[in-house]
């Protein structure tokens, strides 16, 4: 294992982590040697991917939290604090996409929902985060964004609207927090095979004509995005922070 990489000893909380990307993540971080706390709105899932985890030799945890929750935020970062006194990275890879269709239709439920959890659910897990790296004096947080926050995606314009403000959240953050040793970045998925994407993969004609705009000419698999987060959660990446890193196949040259 490259030392650069090597994550033996740090705590590491993933959330959106029972399937999909977040899954990816959690399972790589493991893998390199940090704790990981599973997290997402259903234990018995996050209890999944952490028994695997910790029986391919990694150690984890399941906690279930619902970051549209505020009160459920404050009770992981509490577990946090008495269990394990420090928390090294925090991935905020949890989302909601509850709307797919035209703008013009978006209702307020839809609207709210995607705020509640894109928006506000990192800016306070990156808050509370960032308060336990302050007293430590470092941490990594790491983001999951969307090419959308770069260009708009058709029929999913809250759900663009929403990560364009994570990756202008992102900056701030590391703006504000690199004098505590805290680096934040985030990564910006092109389209990757996960049941979140589903009403695009559910739709051959379109899956056809979306792949076929990608140079690489092909979508992603959740794996081939964990690695990037990998990179920006250890110390390859020590003087790294403000970044928002495309993993697209190249659809947004």
């Amino acid at each position: 294992m490259s030392e650069l990489f090597n994550l033996t000893g740090k705590v590491a909380l993933v959330t959106g982590a029972s399937r999909g990307i977040g899954e990816a993540i959690a399972k790589l971080l493991a893998g390199q040697g940090a704790h990981v706390i599973v997290s997402s709105r259903k234990i018995e899932d996050c209890q999944a991917v952490a028994n695997a985890i910790t029986e391919a030799g990694g150690s984890a945890e399941a906690y279930a939290c619902h970051v549209g929750d505020m009160d459920q935020i404050g009770a992981i970062f509490e577990y946090i604090k008495q269990h394990h006194s420090r928390l090294d990275i925090l991935v905020n890879n949890a989302a909601t996409n509850p709307y797919f269709g035209h703008i013009l239709d978006t209702d307020l439920g839809a609207y709210n929902k995607t705020i509640e959890v894109n928006i506000r659910g990192y800016f306070f897990m990156s808050v509370e985060a960032g308060k336990i790296m302050r007293e430590q004096s470092g941490g990594a947080i790491v983001n999951t964004a969307s090419i959308g926050a770069l260009q708009p995606q058709f029929m999913q314009g809250i759900y663009s609207v929403t990560k364009a403000a994570v990756v202008n959240m992102t900056k701030a953050f590391a703006k504000e927090c690199a004098q505590f040793g805290i680096r934040v970045n985030a990564i910006l998925p092109g389209l990757t095979k996960t049941k979140f994407a589903s009403a695009l993969f559910d739709d051959e004609r379109m899956t056809e004509k979306v792949t076929s705009m990608i140079p690489l000419q092909r979508h992603a698999m959740p794996e081939e995005m964990a690695g990037t987060v990998l990179y920006l959660a250890s110390d390859a990446s020590s003087y790294t922070t403000g970044e928002c890193i495309v993993v697209d196949g190249g659809v947004t040259i």
